[in-house]
């Protein structure tokens, strides 16, 4: 039983150990999820400070570079050059792009003016001819009935004559 007493001791004894060393584990586990806190927390400052202040230099270097060349008369007159330069050719450029655009619009008209008046001539004479064939074919046949009509006429006249004729 002596035995069974020093090993329960010794394990009572380790078990308090685990508990101290548990506690300890929990404790540093606490200072650590303190301290990443604490991280995201400086981030979080630092961040807010950096984009304002980032902002304000990119604006003051895009600023400087707009200004540079006109600090001195040499630079602003090399500047004023160059954009005079930029000014002309872009100018130029767009002159061309109208003018190329006038030119295909006029052809495109001048195509569609011929195309239309080939069309409206086409349709005149086929209408000119459909006209003189129809008025061919009613004035023959107008002839033809002043004919008949003529011919009958004559006729009742020669039958009227002889029937006066043999009247008498």
């Amino acid at each position: 039983m002596a035995t069974q007493n020093k090993s329960n001791g010794s394990s009572a004894k380790a078990g308090a150990t685990k508990v101290k060393s548990g506690a300890k584990q929990a404790k540093s586990g606490a200072k650590q999820v303190a301290s990443a806190e604490k991280n995201q927390a400086r981030v979080a400052a630092e961040t807010a400070v950096d984009i304002p202040v980032g902002a304000v230099l990119a604006v003051t270097d895009r600023v400087s570079e707009i200004v540079e060349p006109f600090t001195g008369r040499d630079t602003a007159e090399r500047k004023l050059k160059s954009v005079r330069s930029d000014v002309r050719k872009t100018l130029k450029r767009t002159e061309r792009r109208g003018s190329s655009a006038r030119r295909k619009a006029t052809t495109e008209a001048r195509r569609t003016r011929t195309r239309v008046e080939r069309d409206v001539r086409k349709r005149q004479r086929k209408v000119e001819t459909t006209l003189k064939k129809n008025r061919t074919e009613v004035e023959s046949r107008v002839r033809k009935t002043i004919d008949e009509q003529t011919t009958r006429a004559q006729d009742l006249v020669d039958q009227v004559t002889d029937q006066i004729a043999a009247l008498r």
